[in-house]
Formats: structure tokens, sequence, C-alpha cells
């Protein structure tokens, strides 16, 4: 059966769900322009496991489950689920560990950008426009031989683990675990990690946008490199057709509210909006994905990407441990540092990882 979501308008269909359901998911209960946002939602994961201690950000969050479920699930039942690995496991671990760092100066991913857009957050635009920026800047290094070098084929039990690792956190959440009274899963009770929809909701919503993405390869750094490269607007339909519908929607709700001061989970120091998506969109198209699309190919069974995952969320305990994420007071202490250093990781690992020089 030919994949409909594949198509001009199964990839316009994803945008359109994706932007309906993180605006209703924020009119639920999830926090202010934040109804999906992967980087803050890893984030939420990396305090509620104990990786950081800041209480206002702790909670399993059911969506970034339900999207590698959701994802794994249909790869199987499509026979598209190819367990894989081996390609520069360690470079992408701290890909993703700095690509979170960036995130978290920013103060969301792209998901989050747009949806910030859509909600009025002015200062979205100057983060969307450094992740353009980096994304182009990672593209001149793809066309120039750039590459983390091949996977390999492995066994099916492979690319079971971090499905398996997901489920377990959903299984944990829903029951309330915790090791005891002072001990992990740790849950806020106050900040944005307290604001959640619905956990059934969640985990559907999760579930049902990890199958999608997975059949249309929804990735807004694909979207970019795809223009870049080959003038191909194909992905792009659907990241600017979820901008539009999360505009409308919000409208809808009562929940836009244009400016640039005052925006919730957001700061204004523009110069770090800018370099902080910067170093996240050059991580990205170095690793081959933003983090949305990241967690759908671990769900197919691509061992690399869950690497990337694990990075990004390591890198988010990192990030609060050592005052590296920003507030709506402005970057942490050390988050400036943070982000050059990441930017001469990145630029070192575009020029030595060069298959060809031109």
């Amino acid at each position: 059966m030919k994949n409909i979501f594949s198509s001009k308008w199964g990839i316009i269909a994803t945008g359109a769900i994706i932007g309906i359901l993180a605006v209703t998911l924020q009119k639920m209960g999830n926090p202010a322009n934040m109804g999906i946002c992967v980087a803050c939602f890893e984030r939420d994961i990396a305090g509620a496991l104990g990786l950081h201690r800041a209480d206002v950000v702790q909670y399993i969050r059911p969506e970034i489950g339900g999207f590698v479920l959701g994802s794994f699930a249909i790869a199987l039942i499509k026979k598209e689920y190819q367990p894989r690995a081996g390609s520069s496991t360690i470079l992408r671990f701290f890909l993703g560990v700095f690509a979170m760092i960036g995130a978290l100066v920013f103060l969301g991913c792209p998901w989050r950008a747009l949806l910030r857009l859509s909600g009025g957050d002015w200062n979205a635009i100057v983060g969307l426009a450094g992740l353009i920026a980096g994304i182009a800047v990672g593209v001149m290094f793809l066309k120039n031989g750039f590459s983390l070098g091949r996977s390999y084929k492995q066994k099916m039990s492979s690319g079971w683990v971090f499905p398996a690792v997901m489920a377990a956190l959903m299984i944990m959440v829903a029951i309330g675990f915790r090791v005891s009274e002072t001990g992990p899963l740790f849950y806020s009770v106050k900040g944005p990690g307290s604001q959640r929809a619905p956990f059934i909701i969640s985990i559907a919503a999760g579930l049902f946008i990890g199958a999608i993405a997975q059949r249309s390869r929804f990735c807004t750094m694909g979207s970019l490199r795809d223009i870049i490269i080959a003038k191909d607007f194909h992905l792009a339909s659907g990241v600017v057709t979820l901008l539009v519908f999360a505009t409308v929607f919000n409208f809808i709700y009562g929940q836009f509210k244009p400016g640039f001061d005052g925006q919730p989970v957001a700061h204004t120091v523009h110069l770090w909006n800018f370099l902080g998506m910067a170093l996240s969109g050059l991580a990205f198209a170095l690793a081959g994905g933003c983090p949305g699309r990241q967690l759908i190919l671990s769900g197919e069974g691509d061992s690399d990407a869950a690497v990337f995952v694990v990075g990004m969320i390591v890198g988010a305990g990192i990030s609060h441990n050592f005052l590296l994420a920003s507030s709506p007071a402005g970057p942490g202490a050390f988050g400036p540092a943070a982000v050059i250093i990441g930017f001469v990781f990145c630029l070192i690992v575009g020029f030595t990882m060069r298959e060809k020089v031109s």
C-alpha cells in the first residue's frame, strides 16, 4: 500500500496535526508555548531521573516515550524496522550533549521555537534565524564530504533496547513510581515541570505523532537541509503548516500573546538566543536530524540516533548542574562559554570527519 504520509498532502497533514496537538496539549495543561518541546521534555526527564536537581523541571514526559513507541510500532507493522548502529557513536553522544546545551541557552528545540512564534513570542524569530544559520554551516560541511561514517545492520534485539527503556519509563510514571519519599522519580510541584496535560492524552498524542512522523519523515532540520542542497520544499511544507495551524489554534484558544517581554520560559538576550540555536542547528545537521527526528529514528531501530538522544538527556543534566541553562532572566552564568566550546567541538568534528576535501 502507498505511503500517503510521504506525499505532498501527507507531509502537510503531518505538520497540521503536530501543530494542532501541540497547542491543544498546552490548552490541556502543558506549559505555555511548550505544548511539545523535545529538548525541554528531555530536560524534564533528566530531572525526574535525578540527573539534575532543578525542582521546577522534573517530570517523565509521556510525549517523548510516545514518539519512540509510536515510531517503533508503525515501523514493525510496515516492515521498516531496521536495527543499525556503529556510526561514530561517541561523536554522536557529544553532538547530543552540545545540541541540548544550545537549546537550553535559547530555551527550546526547533519545534518549540515554532510554537513560541505561533504564540506571539517574537524572541523565537531570533532563535529561528540562529537555527537556520547553524544548519547552513552544517550543510556546508555535508556538501564538502562530511560524514560520521556508515552504520551497520544489527541483530533485531539491539534496536529493542531504547523503546523498552521508554516503555519502562512510561509504566513508572503511569503508576507514580518512586524509589523513596526523597528519591527518584522526582516530580515537580511548581514551575513548568508541574504543568502537564493528563497522562492518557499526552501518551496518546505522542504515539500518534510518533507514527505519522515515522511515515512522513517529518524533520525541521531536514527541511532546511533539503532547501539549501536541492531546493526541495517537500519537508518544509510540513514545517510551515505546523506554524500556520499552531498559530490559528492559539488564536482560537486565546493563547496568542504577542511581544518580546514577559513571554513564558523565555528571555530577551537576543545574542544568545541566536547563538544557542545556531549551535543546536549545527549539531543537528552534523548528527543527521533534529531532536524529534532522532526520537523517531531510535524507534525504527537506529541505535546511533538513540545515542544522540541519550546525549541530549545527559546534556540537560550538565546544563542545570553547571549553570549553563538560561532562565527568564537570561543565560546561565556559564551558558555563553559552553556555547562557544560547543561551536569549537562541532567545527573540529566538521573539519576532521570529511571523506574528501574540496
